[in-house]
């Protein structure tokens, strides 16, 4: 199946990897940024509905889809989210755009995160869809039960790696579920894209949520995201059941906005109707 038909797309170098781009639409650029362990494409049943009246950029993150995949280790700074972020204002800029807006999901939404704080004068408005920041500083059981591949991700390589390698399938199978949305021909694109190297990135992506960017997010001080921030997360996932989401995020923003859908984590393939009217009100805001 091809996604986003009439859409183009280009591989652009950043100071530190290549990154697949896809976009298409009209109108005040606004970038989609995936999560784990997907692609951009898990925002083709929103991004044809948004680009009808914005300009929509669609990137796989370092690491993931067919962008590059850096080899990472050491201080795992390549995975960092700065790091990404540093990737989309390069790849925003290569395609004119020095100023947008920006939605990301899951680590998408980490990213979302660094380059609102850390890139105030190019970020307009920004929407996390289903995360909390700083979740290591909160834990609990429950956390760690239904959040375990986040303590086996970290694990030194190659042992997560190996053991995902054993059979790649049955891991995004696990993760991607059809009733969590995940159409089958969207599971056929995760499923050709989880490569050894991208689950060596997905790893590293995740060492470095527990490494350097807790470091990095440590630094901010009394920094805060300054744009409107829409915060949108899932009734009946983990976030949704473990957190006062807003509660969290009103540390951390200024002008700050929110709700849950009616769905677990995947927001925009669960509730794809709900999730385009969300973003599409408060992009469209003046």
């Amino acid at each position: 199946m091809t996604f986003f038909p009439g859409f183009q797309r280009r591989a652009i170098e950043t100071r530190g990897a290549t990154i697949h781009t896809v976009w298409g639409g009209s109108g005040p650029p606004l970038l989609l940024l995936h999560g784990s362990p997907q692609t951009h494409v898990m925002w083709h049943k929103v991004a044809p509905r948004l680009a009808q009246s914005f300009t929509v950029v669609m990137t796989d993150l370092r690491g993931y889809g067919d962008s590059s995949k850096p080899p990472g280790g050491g201080t795992h700074e390549d995975y960092s989210k700065r790091a990404m972020a540093n990737d989309q204002v390069q790849v925003m800029r290569a395609l004119g755009f020095d100023r947008f807006a920006v939605a990301g999901h899951d680590r998408g939404g980490r990213v979302t995160w660094r380059l609102a704080v850390e890139h105030p004068e190019v970020v307009t408005r920004a929407a996390v869809l289903d995360i909390v920041p700083l979740p290591y500083s909160m834990m609990s059981q429950a956390f760690a039960t239904e959040y375990y591949h986040w303590f086996f991700l970290i694990q030194p390589a190659p042992l997560p790696e190996t053991l995902i390698g054993n059979s790649a399938e049955f891991y995004v199978r696990g993760r991607c579920r059809e009733q969590d949305g995940i159409t089958p021909a969207a599971l056929a694109e995760y499923l050709r894209c989880y490569t050894p190297e991208a689950i060596h990135g997905n790893c590293e992506d995740y060492r470095a949520g527990a490494t350097v960017d807790v470091a990095h997010a440590a630094a901010d001080g009394d920094r805060l995201v300054e744009c409107p921030l829409l915060v949108l997360w899932g009734e009946h996932g983990t976030v949704g059941r473990l957190y006062d989401v807003m509660s969290v995020w009103r540390r951390h923003a200024r002008d700050l906005r929110g709700r849950s859908l009616p769905c677990r984590h995947f927001l925009a393939e669960e509730v794809p109707d709900v999730t385009f009217e969300a973003l599409q009100a408060f992009f469209s805001a003046a």
